[in-house]
């Protein structure tokens, strides 16, 4: 059976990308910011989240070993964090500047390769962090799945292996060998056609690449988004538009499993390879973390919003002071802020010394150490990475996603409209064009024009909604 065992709220905005390590979890979000928790207890670590994107971050991952996690972005940049301090190793910029969608490492994590809106494709020497010019799979919006090798020499094509689009692709873990002595791959695809397809990839001495589909699933009935394999490649889970995870014997391609615990739709889901664990990430803002038990015997069976959940909410809990501006809130709100942030250490030295919602904005790391007397410098560092965090957050977890600008995902406040229709925000939109080579946000398709023409329907309708919360 799966149970839901725990509800991580730390992010802000849609989760897009979950990955194990051994040891952690690690989620990136629109909110710009990726979560690192530990894999035992699920507790976030004391560096976390992790701020260095410009823009949201699409996709994560670890290195082989769990000493390093990279993660990609709107911002054109792929960043190599240390899991030892958190701190930046790296920023690989894209080729062309082209928005960075998905990143991944190579098994022995001696590659990193990195794919970009454009549909250019970066693979990079890890070791000495240089841009390379192993196999690997990729799949685009057109529909195709392409084989390479790591000296970027195109192997094979599988054209229009899903409808309307690829989602997400990955080789199942272990390699196998055919009944005439081939090497063998498993591969995993789905796509904007509701469709989670199992594949077999042999490498034919003489005869090159072949790709043959063994199963395609139709556990899902909307875009399937995100799919896994288990560490041992026996399983495979799936997130989908429908807003249900599903989990297959991934060999016969048998479902097992439907889950029904999220409330929009399922971006991101992953497999631990040390316990029998899955993470599920969604658009509902929150990451689900389920336990495989032994024993799945009951074939497609569902397991309903009635399932026990744990909530671990990493202090986003819709309390009364969440509805205020942060400027608005009393003493007893800054406190029960603090005890919801685990930040429970500095309660005392916060009531004795009357601190309201106006006096936290204005704490710097210098005052929490000379007038709060706060020792600990990791204590202090983590109080003001939750006040800048706390900046940075949208007026309410309620906010229309329309209000929000589509490149910072923060409330507009001079919203324009660009030439590809779309609403920006008038600093981020103009950025942009200054540093992208003049394409959309939106499409990556070449802007017509610069031209930017004030949203003022849409202002008035921020302006109102604002006034109101």
């Amino acid at each position: 059976m799966v149970s839901l065992i725990c509800t991580l709220q730390s992010h802000r905005d849609d989760v897009n990308c979950c990955a194990f390590s051994g040891a952690l979890l690690a989620t990136c979000s629109a909110d710009k910011s990726i979560c690192v928790y530990s894999a035992r207890d699920f507790s976030e670590l004391s560096f976390s989240p992790l701020s260095g994107h410009g823009y949201g971050v699409h996709c994560c991952c670890f290195s082989a070993c769990g000493q390093y996690l990279a993660s990609c972005s709107t911002d054109a940049t792929t960043v190599v964090w240390s899991m030892d301090s958190g701190e930046i190793e790296a920023v690989l910029e894209h080729p062309g500047r082209s928005p960075v969608r998905v990143c991944a490492f190579s098994p022995d994590s001696s590659y990193l390769v990195s794919g970009g809106s454009d549909g250019t494709i970066a693979l990079w020497d890890f070791t000495s962090r240089t841009l390379r010019s192993q196999l690997f799979i990729t799949g685009s919006t057109y529909g195709d799945l392409r084989l390479w090798d790591l000296n970027m020499n195109h192997l094979h094509a599988e054209k229009n292996a899903h409808d309307l689009g690829v989602s997400c692709c990955q080789f199942a873990p272990q390699i196998m060998k055919g009944t005439d002595g081939c090497v063998q791959f498993r591969l995993a695809s789905c796509g904007q056609d509701s469709l989670l397809k199992i594949w077999i990839v042999s490498l034919l001495s003489a005869a090159g690449i072949k790709m043959q589909l063994a199963h395609s699933l139709t556990g899902q009935s909307a875009p399937v988004l995100s799919c896994a394999y288990s560490a041992d490649g026996q399983m495979l889970v799936s997130g989908s538009v429908d807003k249900t995870v599903t989990v297959y014997q991934a060999n016969e391609g048998t479902l097992l499993y439907t889950l029904n615990q999220h409330d929009r739709y399922v971006t991101a889901c992953a497999f631990s390879p040390t316990a029998p664990l899955i993470a599920t990430g969604s658009m509902d803002k929150t990451v689900n973390i389920w336990r495989v038990e032994d024993g799945c015997g009951a074939q497609g069976k569902s397991l309903s919003d009635e399932a026990a959940s744990v909530s671990n909410s990493g202090g986003r809990k819709s309390t009364g002071h969440s509805r205020l501006m942060v400027s608005e809130w009393s003493e007893e709100d800054v406190l029960a802020w603090l005890r919801e942030e685990g930040l429970e250490a500095v309660t005392d030295v916060f009531k004795s010394n009357n601190i309201d919602g106006e006096e936290l904005l204005s704490l710097t790391k210098e005052t929490l150490s000379s007038e709060l007397h706060i020792e600990s410098l990791g204590l202090r560092s983590k109080v003001m990475k939750k006040i800048e965090e706390l900046k940075m957050a949208p007026v309410s977890n309620g906010t229309p996603d329309e209000y929000l600008c589509p490149i910072t995902r923060e409330i507009m406040k001079d919203p324009v409209i660009a030439a590809d229709g779309y609403s920006y925000e008038r600093e981020a939109i103009e950025s942009w064009i200054n540093t992208k080579s003049r394409t959309s946000p939106m499409t990556n398709l070449p802007l017509q024009t610069t031209l930017l023409t004030p949203n003022r329907t849409l202002k008035m309708a921020i302006l109102r909604w604002t006034t109101c919360q």
